[in-house]
């Protein structure tokens, strides 16, 4: 495929590495950025792209995403997951590896790799299975998955209950420098729909009581500790689990972790029609009715407080990374089901970036923290060279308006589920350009 040369003029760059953080034109040409600087001249062939009050940063990573194919195609493809996440500024992602088969073996990944290149529009990273089908009993050969591409082991919805197999996986992190991703939940405490409390109570909705995520939390911290391996604690969810995490950091433990936008700005509350995001200062959007089905995610969203605690957490850097758990569903699985019956899972990809810059216009973090924390240390993780754009790097950017208006309506979406509490509110922030290798993968 030919590179094109574009030059993005006059945009607020915003660069963590490279302590960028001001107006300047960026030029990319042959799928690398060659200059970043005041003025400058366009070459000959060359796109300008005005990006005057806009932002251009390192594209974003999300590592912890479900795309759903192989197996379960009616939700989501490799095709609109990616296109999903081009659009809300990521040009980088990890898929979990709850897929039919499962992300277990040398020959499904060569799979997954080939409909990647195929249909993807943005860089995939397989996470294998730690267990082979994700079944709890037997592990996965670790070596063989990881010199397949594997970024990370996880058995994500199903928590690996056998310690001794945790051992293991933890023990082949520390050899293979790939983490061991962990949903943390104890099943026989986890029967519920929503979080275990007051509004669960008054729902009479069957509750999760946060302990059966701090408990499996507790577990694999002593397990990490006990290996030496990296364990990666997926989408913490209560102020007792990021500060177990807190403790274990500072006892050398090699823990990371991650939070999503929707735990810090959604609680309980909004199961029982809220819909006023928390921790920031924008308009609410209209109440809903109880029970709606799209508020439904695992782990579940938790309390006013428990938002406040895991925002400190990140303002502090005790979570390294942002993500968004992206889970698609069909509407047969949401809407129309008992709230009890209805499957877990919101959609993400494409509201990452307007969540979290509500926070920066309550004054939570800045724009660099921002990008910080859903492109640079992401890339760190995974030990990739992107996350920044310095000259001579693979030019993966985004470039998004940070004020634009829009409501949030299925037709503007490019998932292919529309499983969100968000449908029907407005926005601000918006991707309008997303390059990968340089290539333009979504324009708006």
């Amino acid at each position: 495929m030919s590179r094109r040369s574009i030059l993005i003029r006059g945009g607020h760059v915003v660069d963590p590495l490279n302590e960028r953080d001001g107006i300047s034109d960026v030029l990319v040409r042959d799928g690398v950025v060659t200059d970043v600087g005041p003025s400058l001249s366009a070459p000959g062939g060359a796109e300008v792209f005005d990006a005057a009050g806009l932002v251009v940063a390192p594209g974003l990573i999300d590592v912890h995403v479900h795309l759903r194919e192989p197996g379960f195609e009616a939700k989501e493809t490799i095709a609109t997951g990616t296109a999903a996440a081009a659009a809300g500024g990521f040009t980088t992602i990890c898929c979990m590896p709850n897929t039919r088969p499962v992300l277990d073996s040398v020959e499904v990944l060569e799979d997954l790799n080939a409909r990647v290149e195929r249909d993807g529009q943005v860089r995939v990273h397989p996470i294998a299975a730690i267990t082979k089908g994700r079944e709890g009993v037997e592990a996965v050969d670790f070596s063989a998955l990881a010199a397949t591409g594997a970024v990370g082991f996880s058995d994500d919805g199903d928590t690996t209950a056998d310690s001794a197999i945790m051992r293991s996986a933890l023990e082949a992190s520390r050899e293979l420098n790939r983490p061991v991703m962990v949903h943390c939940e104890d099943k026989a405490l986890a029967s519920g729909a929503m979080h275990e409390g007051e509004v669960s109570g008054n729902l009479g909705i069957p509750g999760i009581p946060a302990e059966a995520e701090e408990i499996i939390i507790a577990r694999d911290l002593m397990l990490a500790r006990l290996t030496g391996g990296w364990l990666h604690v997926c989408h913490v969810s209560t102020g007792r689990g990021i500060d177990l995490v807190r403790r274990a950091k500072a006892e050398g433990v090699r823990v990371t972790a991650e939070v999503m936008p929707h735990h810090l700005t959604m609680s309980d509350g909004w199961v029982a029609g809220e819909r006023t995001l928390l921790n920031v200062d924008e308009p609410p959007g209209a109440p809903a009715p109880a029970a709606d089905p799209d508020t439904k995610v695992n782990p579940p969203l938790r309390t006013a407080e428990d938002t406040r605690l895991l925002l400190a957490a990140l303002q502090e850097g005790t979570f390294d990374v942002v993500a968004t758990d992206h889970a698609p569903h069909a509407a047969p699985e949401k809407q129309g089901s008992p709230y009890e019956r209805a499957a877990f899972g919101l959609s993400g990809l494409e509201f990452a970036l307007p969540l979290m810059l509500a926070l920066v216009r309550a004054g939570h973090f800045s724009l660099t923290d921002v990008v910080r924390r859903l492109s640079l240390e992401p890339a760190r993780l995974l030990g990739v060279p992107l996350g920044n754009l310095a000259p001579g790097n693979i030019a993966d950017l985004v470039v998004f308006d940070p004020e634009e208006r829009w409501v949030v309506t299925p037709d503007r979406l490019r998932t292919k589920s529309a499983n969100t509490p968000l449908l029907g509110m407005e926005l601000r922030g918006r991707a309008k350009l997303t390059l990968v290798g340089g290539e333009e993968r979504h324009r708006d």
